[in-house]
């Protein structure tokens, strides 16, 4: 064949792509591997199966990562086959896929704690560490073998790669033909190109998104097989999903939440409230929260939260509503979750927001976060200033390198005397919010408690053990001090970590996470088995204050709001989870995808094809939710006024 049809230099193309494909199959499959428990697969043919649908979402990630190369591959310049320009088209290739191909390697890990691919917003997370550095050297010694995977990836990728080489063939007497036939070539690669980046070539179709993984999927997590995380991230660039959306009438939105909450409670004297926001501690930790889970030779890491339990007011049916830190920080304390993006990353959260620090202050107290991380970690000082609050105490503050862990700041126990030490001196009443920072990766323990801990099942176990005495020894201490008797104190987690038990594995209890609340004086406890969620903590503590003018609030009152149905909402496999009464409903952003029983926490038996009255309700109102949610961020009316 005559040289200037360069069939060779496109069988090369072709080749070379066709190593890509191999090697996101590879990744797929470590994925899979990985995190098994998490993906629920029957059969070795469904895994195919995913990974069948999977090659269009691979094909986008491809052609977005290969763009360049392949345009220098076929670009009609004469010297493509000489040794110096294969060369550069060596280097092209593996410094741009290479490095899309690493980030397939993060979520082996951090599927774990997230339950999603990983986004773009990944970076929002990562902008406000200081230590990135150490972080990454952390990871390397803690996940060794995920980067010894990659490397022998890479290794095998380059092998490959150089078995087949394009021979210098030089152009002399065929100039002529050759470039027309090149341009022929480079149109008929570029139409591909750009339909295989859309994912078809229908004018109807929009642009392939992570929510169209889910049309080939019946349970939600398998949705995470089908993407790979280059295309999560490619296509949550300069993206939000903060956009407004018409689906119900606004009177749907009054009937089922009342977003303007107002409460009359007049409580005898105004309590200082503790509010402590517990990393990682997931429901499955605590042994009083599981008593009538039914869960087979089940145990618990937390005695001395257990033995509070008993004198406390608890809700064995919490959920998260959303899957990082800062997305508690923002539910819990605002009443504004985070779904697919997180709030606190997108366009509008420098905005005037009621929250329970607005509130508060409006009474009179004084307000104050305390994170033992270095000043600004997370994103909560900013987030912080952002609220308002009076005070914050971090690393900073408590300015005694010694005590911290090396990792992410300093340890719960002598933490929490600090800050047990530092509500001494407060003018009463105060309001005072902890993030706790031990109970998380690495999981280790200060070494003077090495072998205290049951080590238990996962790593996690040992953690939650040293932050539950963390917790003794600040009730112990703070319980002498005048102003205890008159403090409410909340507990409750920013999301769960590690899990164990197959219970806490199913897509819906991912979520699952404690609330508590302890009044000294007696004056409530028990067991409440209603559905709760983050988002009602704000509301809850309005009320139980006696704060007496209208609010703005998703959420409802855990103590005193009959007029609200319990739910609880969050995103997880890029659908939005929604329960309430008999039923879980799944919507996508536009349509209601799903209905199941809601003792179907691993959302196995879809009852879509048969939808009675309730369940019908229970769409109407997911979608009224997030109606209302995207409006009223949008249209910054996050404040109430009358």
């Amino acid at each position: 064949m005559k040289n200037f049809f360069r069939i060779k230099e496109y069988k090369a193309l072709f080749y070379r792509l066709l190593l890509v494909y191999l090697f996101y199959f590879i990744a797929r499959l470590l994925f899979f591997i990985y995190n098994y428990s998490l993906l629920k697969v029957d059969a070795v043919g469904d895994f195919f199966k995913l990974a069948y649908h999977g090659l269009t979402f691979d094909t986008t990630a491809i052609l977005y990562v290969n763009g360049l190369f392949i345009l220098f591959s076929v670009l009609p310049l004469w010297i493509n086959t000489k040794k110096g320009y294969q060369k550069f088209l060596f280097y092209l290739y593996f410094v741009t896929n290479l490095i899309a191909y690493a980030t397939n390697f993060i979520d082996l890990i951090y599927y774990k704690f997230i339950y999603a691919r990983t986004t773009i917003t990944v970076w929002d997370s990562l902008e406000h560490e200081k230590d990135k550095s150490g972080m990454m050297f952390r990871f390397l010694i803690s996940y060794w073998h995920v980067y010894l995977l990659f490397f022998l990836m890479a290794v095998l990728w380059i092998y490959l790669y150089k078995k087949v080489r394009v021979i210098h063939e030089p152009v002399t007497h065929s100039k002529l033909k050759y470039f027309p036939f090149s341009i022929v070539g480079l149109l008929a690669i570029a139409t591909l190109t750009i339909g295989g980046i859309r994912g078809d070539f229908k004018k109807s179709t929009r642009p392939l998104n992570l929510i169209d993984a889910n049309r080939y999927v019946e349970k939600p997590q398998h949705a995470d097989i089908v993407l790979n995380t280059p295309f999560a991230i490619i296509r949550t660039i300069g993206k939000t999903s903060f956009k407004k959306i018409d689906l119900v009438d606004k009177s749907v939105v009054e009937a089922n939440f009342q977003p303007i909450k107002h409460y009359t409670n007049n409580p005898k004297s105004t309590p200082n409230v503790v509010l402590i926001i517990t990393e990682s501690f997931g429901r499955e930790y605590w042994g009083s929260f599981n008593k009538d889970m039914n869960i087979p030779n089940y145990e618990g890491y937390t005695p001395f939260l257990d033995s509070l339990a008993q004198h406390s007011m608890i809700y064995t049916n919490g959920f998260a509503n959303g899957s990082k830190s800062i997305h508690g920080m923002s539910s819990i304390l605002a009443g504004v979750p985070s779904f697919r993006d997180a709030f606190t990353s997108s366009p509008f959260p420098n905005q005037k927001i009621q929250s329970l620090v607005s509130c508060l202050e409006e009474m009179g107290y004084d307000t104050s976060f305390f994170h033992g991380a270095p000043n600004g970690s997370m994103g909560f000082l900013g987030f912080g200033n952002i609220l308002g609050f009076d005070h914050y105490y971090g690393k900073t503050e408590f300015n005694n390198d010694a005590e911290f862990d090396g990792v992410w700041g300093i340890w719960d126990e002598p933490f929490l005397q600090f800050m047990k030490q530092t509500l001494d001196k407060k003018r009463k009443p105060f309001f005072s919010t902890v993030f706790t920072v031990s109970s998380h990766e690495p999981y280790i323990v200060p070494e003077k408690y090495n072998g205290k801990f049951p080590k238990g099942n996962v790593p996690m176990h040992q953690c939650v053990g040293y932050t539950d005495y963390a917790f003794k020894r600040f009730f112990d201490e703070a319980k002498k001090q005048p102003w205890f008797k008159n403090t409410i104190f909340i507990i409750t987690a920013d999301h769960g970590n590690q899990t164990y038990y197959d219970e806490y594995a199913k897509v819906v209890n991912r979520t699952a996470t404690p609330i508590l609340i302890y009044k000294p004086d007696g004056s409530l406890k028990g067991v409440n088995k209603e559905l709760a969620q983050q988002i009602d903590i704000y509301p809850t503590i309005l009320d139980m204050v006696g704060y007496d003018k209208p609010f703005r609030s998703w959420g409802r009152s855990l103590v005193g709001d009959t007029k609200v149905k319990p739910y609880a909402i969050n995103f997880n496999g890029n659908l939005y989870q929604f329960q309430r009464g008999n039923y879980i409903c799944t919507f996508d952003g536009k349509q209601v995808v799903g209905y199941y029983d809601s003792n179907d926490k691993a959302l196995e038996r879809n009852l879509i094809s048969k939808p009675n009255k309730e369940m019908l309700e229970t769409g109407e109102a997911c979608k009224a939710i997030i109606q209302d949610y995207f409006e009223k961020i949008i249209d910054q009316k996050l404040y109430y006024n009358k």
